[in-house]
């Protein structure tokens, strides 16, 4: 499905709030995961990881890891914006699920969220 692993309603919401299309937005964030997925082991050693189920892992990275990213991606600043917001949203829902929302938006005032799908393969220790 388009636009995972972060949830459709975090996509809705976020494109709202990003002033990007509904529809471009799991495309965007489609491109970074397609970016992201491969360097899965190098975030799991090198980053703290805030959260792990079954088909997502989180991880907290350095301010400015996006801008990187988004070199990379080669989007607009406006896309970015909106790749990086789904990936906060997703982290916030998943703080509001489990009780854990003070701390993830503690750890966004000092570091920003990836995201990266893992299909089921996460290695649990969160």
């Amino acid at each position: 499905m388009a636009g995972e692993p972060i949830e459709g309603q975090v996509l809705v919401l976020t494109a709202a709030k990003a002033s990007v299309q509904p529809n471009r937005l799991p495309d965007l964030v489609d491109r970074a995961q397609a970016l992201l997925r491969p360097n899965l082991e190098d975030y799991r050693r090198e980053y703290e990881r805030l959260h792990a189920d079954d088909g997502l892992e989180v991880f907290a990275v350095e301010w400015g890891h996006w801008e990187e990213l988004g070199d990379e991606l080669e989007v607009t600043e406006r896309e970015l914006s909106a790749i990086r917001r789904a990936h906060e949203e997703q982290l916030l829902r998943i703080g509001r699920r489990t009780d854990r929302e003070a701390t993830f938006e503690t750890a966004l005032e000092i570091r920003e969220p990836v995201c990266i799908g893992t299909n089921g393969e996460s290695e649990r220790s969160d």
